[in-house]
């Protein structure tokens, strides 16, 4: 008897966890594909999020709108699709060679404590520099706080970019961020464009806006996915895995190594 009212109870309070999730579900803030439902969505998700982030930040969520460059960036990454010989002439993969030389001959203290530190050579965070901004020439002029919140609304990366709105909202409390940041389509920030959750995580502290600060940070993210000293990082070899961890595409993850590995070279 005492058996079958544990099993009862515990299918009891089972089916109140699904009932309760359904609810959850059911209560979620609506995504969208369009800006139409951009502001309702605000309202759903800042009612979910009280308890969670502050006052101040959800204010600063409620200021934001529909950012349609963001939307056209995501639906516009062909470049991707390329060679990596097509995509790296787009990129400008012989400038950035060139200008990563003479950068780490300028910078070669920065860059020896850098390695000594987390074990990562110049090549590799010259070549992300680089890519990612033209050795922070192009950052970005999009709002940040608009970027991800418009993605997390957006139903092609919703949960994604949620954990992303999350971080945004944690950085605008501690004072990283506020209401006015700007960088890159995808809230992306800095010399080698961190989202937010991943300033939150591998940030060494700093603005990411100061040299410094984003390559010992991109070192500190290479390091925290695997990135051993003295191993090499092109295709197969053990520190790849971290180059794979920056970018999910493969074209983009071939592309640093072998910039990495001809500025490494110099």
């Amino acid at each position: 008897m005492i058996g079958n009212k544990r099993r009862i109870s515990l299918a009891a309070g089972a089916l109140a966890a699904l009932a309760c999730a359904a609810v959850g579900r059911a209560e979620a803030a609506q995504c969208g594909n369009t800006a139409a439902g951009f502001d309702a969505w605000k309202r759903e998700f800042a009612d979910e999020a009280r308890g969670r982030a502050s006052a101040a930040s959800l204010a600063a969520l409620m200021n934001t709108t529909y950012s349609t460059a963001t939307i056209s960036a995501d639906r516009g990454q062909k470049s991707f699709r390329l060679s990596l010989d097509q995509f790296l002439a787009k990129r400008g993969g012989p400038a950035i060679v060139s200008r990563g030389r003479a950068l780490k001959r300028s910078q070669a203290a920065l860059f020896d404590q850098i390695e000594q530190r987390y074990g990562v050579p110049p090549g590799p965070l010259l070549a992300i520099w680089g890519m990612e901004t033209g050795f922070g020439a192009v950052k970005g002029n999009v709002n940040t706080l608009s970027a991800v919140a418009t993605l997390a609304y957006d139903c092609r990366r919703s949960a994604f970019f949620t954990d992303q709105l999350y971080a945004a909202l944690t950085l605008i409390d501690r004072g990283v961020l506020n209401s006015g940041t700007r960088g890159a389509a995808h809230g992306e920030i800095g010399h080698t464009q961190f989202l937010p959750k991943n300033v939150l995580t591998y940030g060494t502290g700093g603005d990411l806006n100061n040299v410094n600060a984003a390559l010992t940070s991109t070192a500190n993210f290479l390091k925290a996915h695997g990135w051993r000293a003295g191993a090499g990082y092109q295709p197969g070899e053990p520190n790849f895995v971290a180059i794979q961890g920056w970018n999910a595409a493969p074209v983009y993850q071939r592309a640093i190594a072998l910039l990495g590995k001809q500025i490494d070279g110099d």
